[in-house]
């Protein structure tokens, strides 16, 4: 009781402090520059496997289908995460005000969450269509397809609806300092002067869900890929087949190591500056390289482009 008598005579946070990367004014305006090319960038080249998806028919199957979808997340992902940073270092600490912190972790969730079960569907693909061929244009056909899309947008807006009103609701009566370049979870748990085992078992709890139950996903449907590799009778098959996989397999390790290192653990982060940098890699180098990785060095892609770049 006197606890709560005391949290209700003290003023709740009404706006937060990003810190953002660095507080140097020097080092700030050469990370300016550096990440707002690599944002143009990742929006010029994610918009441009759309674009190539969806003009051509050639690339209307469900390997193409799901790297549209995931082009289009990562155009939404850095346009969450990157202006805040941008602003950081363009100004100094960045003041965001506590319902526009709410909703970019709101956005974040959703995003993060969606792109797990979108990166296990994509294994699953992989799966099918190396180890099941026979059976890949009905398992694989476009309503499952929708489904698999449909299922891990929803997914990732329902998790996202109960992480954040469980963050939202908690009190904030000072500091109000996040050392961190957008609002995440961590943080805001750390500023948090409620008791936050709930939120903390929530968070734990759908991280488990999501992000240890898509990567078992992929790790199953990985581990199948590589018996069926090598009951193939000749180097030249294994070989084929592997380099239709081998670019998912990378980002999803890349992805996966930075996100169960930060979210898949109950109790609050407290190594930040760590954190960044680890953020950085899921948030920034990420969506840029993916369509490098995925599509840009793929003979089907890059045919459709110089289509495209002939018929203009």
């Amino acid at each position: 009781m006197e606890r709560s008598l005391e949290l209700g005579n003290v003023t709740r946070v009404q706006e937060f402090v990003l810190l953002g990367l660095s507080t140097s004014p020097e080092t700030r305006e050469v990370l300016f520059a550096v990440f707002l090319t690599l944002y143009l960038l990742t929006l010029l080249e994610n918009a441009l496997i759309v674009f190539l998806v969806c003009s051509h028919t050639e690339l209307h199957k469900p390997m193409y289908f799901f790297l549209g979808n995931l082009s289009c997340l990562e155009m939404c992902y850095v346009s969450v995460t990157m202006p805040s940073l941008l602003v950081g270092l363009w100004t100094g600490p960045c003041h965001v005000p506590f319902p526009a912190c709410m909703t970019q972790l709101f956005f974040f969730i959703v995003l993060i969450c969606t792109e797990c079960t979108l990166l296990a569907s994509m294994a699953c693909d992989r799966y099918v269509a190396i180890c099941r061929p026979l059976h890949y244009p009905l398992l694989m056909r476009p309503q499952v397809c929708l489904g698999l899309a449909g299922t891990s947008w929803l997914g990732g807006l329902l998790v996202s609806v109960v992480k954040t009103a469980c963050i939202a609701s908690l009190s904030y009566c000072g500091p109000n300092i996040l050392n961190h370049f957008f609002c995440d979870v961590s943080p805001l748990l750390n500023l948090s002067c409620t008791h936050v085992a709930l939120t903390e078992l929530v968070d734990f709890l759908s991280a488990i869900v999501i992000l240890w139950g898509s990567l078992l996903v992929a790790i199953a449907s990985y581990a199948a890929i590589a018996r069926a590799l090598l009951l193939m009778p000749s180097a030249a098959a294994r070989r084929k087949a592997f380099s239709t996989c081998a670019s998912h397999l990378v980002v999803v390790g890349t992805f996966y190591s930075a996100t169960l290192f930060i979210y898949a653990r109950p109790s609050r982060v407290e190594a930040m500056d760590l954190n960044k940098v680890l953020s950085v890699i899921y948030t920034v180098a990420t969506p840029l390289c993916n369509p490098v990785i995925y599509c840009l060095r793929n003979r089907e892609v890059q045919a459709a482009f110089r289509g495209t770049l002939r018929g203009s």
